[in-house]
């Protein structure tokens, strides 16, 4: 059951690659991703339920130790997390696009699902520290005036934590740029 989402970052491949394993023998949950990310660290993402996922995580954080750097944990994500990080969502209907790029994976996952939460929007992809030097980003649709209370959501966490890059909205995207970006 996917009710909980948490991640580990780690500045060792090697522990990181421990710690995946650490956070699988400690709970029943499921790894949706962990691989080496840029530049030169490692990241492990798992969801289950609350009570497994929150186990997990800090069995994960007792291994990892100092060479943790960053986590996060939400014990209810939104259930457009999951296919946006996967990348199953489907655009069927473009409208306002907001991209939100952020400092690490784990900002943009919790960016993201504060604007989830706080507006109907429609999230379209999480990118998570991949070719990307280390940082994140989302994208998002939805009415405009959806599109901005959402990123005014996302933005107010990333500024408390000093994880936004940048953000952008744009009211009327281009057609060609559907089919290109996404």
């Amino acid at each position: 059951m996917r009710e909980a989402i948490a991640l580990i970052e780690t500045v060792s491949v090697a522990v990181g690659i421990q710690v995946a394993d650490a956070m699988a023998k400690a709970a029943p949950i499921e790894i949706l991703d962990a691989t080496a990310i840029c530049p030169g660290k490692y990241m492990v993402l798992v969801t289950g339920d609350v009570s497994a996922v929150e186990a997990s995580l800090n069995r994960g954080i007792e291994v990892g130790g100092d060479v943790v750097v960053d986590t996060l944990f939400i014990p209810h994500v939104h259930r457009d997390i999951f296919p946006a990080i996967l990348g199953a969502t489907k655009v069927t209907e473009p409208n306002a696009l907001a991209v939100v790029e952020t400092f690490t994976a784990a900002a943009s996952i919790l960016a993201a699902d504060a604007a989830a939460k706080a507006a109907h929007i429609r999230l379209i992809e999480i990118r998570l520290a991949k070719g990307l030097g280390g940082k994140g980003f989302f994208c998002m649709t939805g009415d405009v005036h959806q599109i901005e209370a959402a990123t005014e959501a996302a933005l107010a966490l990333l500024k408390k934590s000093g994880n936004l890059v940048r953000s952008v909205v744009i009211p009327r995207p281009d057609g060609d740029l559907w089919s290109k970006v996404f």
